[in-house]
Order: C-alpha cells, then sequence, then structure tokens
C-alpha cells in the first residue's frame, strides 16, 4: 500500500495536527482544538473545521506555541520527513534548558521542611509579605 501523499484538499485540523505529528494520538489532538490550544488564522476551532494550504495554524503544546504555515495537507498520518514538508514553524524556537526556571529539590528523606525552612523558601520565592 503506498504511503499518502501530501496534497491541497481540505483535511479536518484534528487529522492533520495529528497526521504531521503535533500530537501522538488523534483523540488528543481533537481533545487540544476543542480545549482551545489550537487555532486557525488566530480564531478558535472545532475538530472538524477544514485546514487548507496557506492557513495560519497556532498549536499551544507542551509549554511552547508552535506557529505552522499549512504547505501541505494529509489525512493519514506520515512519517517524521513527509511531515515536516507540510508545514513551516514560524515560532522561536525554545529556550535553553539553562534559562528555565529550575524546581528545588530536596534531599531524599529529609521530610517535610521545618517551620524556619518553609519562610526562608517563601521568602525566596517572594512569599506573601
Amino acid at each position: 500500500m503506498p504511503a499518502p501523499q501530501p496534497s491541497g484538499r481540505p483535511v479536518r485540523i484534528d487529522a492533520w495536527v495529528w497526521a504531521v505529528r503535533m500530537f501522538k494520538t488523534r483523540s488528543a489532538a481533537a481533545t487540544a482544538v476543542r480545549a482551545g490550544h489550537v487555532k486557525i488564522n488566530g480564531e478558535a476551532v472545532k475538530p472538524s473545521q477544514q485546514v487548507v494550504p496557506g492557513d495560519r495554524v497556532r498549536v499551544w503544546r507542551n509549554h511552547h506555541e508552535h506557529d505552522l504555515e499549512v504547505l501541505a495537507t494529509v489525512a493519514k498520518r506520515v512519517g517524521a520527513p513527509v511531515a515536516r514538508t507540510c508545514y513551516t514553524d514560524h515560532a522561536p524556537p525554545p529556550p535553553p534548558k539553562e534559562f528555565l526556571p529550575s524546581v528545588p529539590v530536596r534531599p531524599r528523606g529529609a521530610g517535610r521542611p521545618t517551620k524556619k525552612e518553609r519562610r526562608d523558601m517563601e521568602k525566596f520565592r517572594g512569599g506573601f509579605r
């Protein structure tokens, strides 16, 4: 059976973001569209909305926004090399991990923080006072 080829025909947005590997499952793609994490040309849409080449699709995924320009449409899931040819990502790259805020870590087995340690943590985070 031949692999699906990119085309210019209208395709459902949930199927397209799944086919170009933005989401692992079609149901996850549909859920993200329903939740408003996927927009076409700046508009929140339903999973059945059609996407065509030339549309701008914004996808919010993993704390990063992808601004995709649709170059070709595919209805079935394709391999990663083919998927990358179906869109252009205009979003800036995510910041390096060293610039992301780190999560404080307590030593294993240290138990709950004492009142003094808790106050110090609150002060460090910009606490309530």
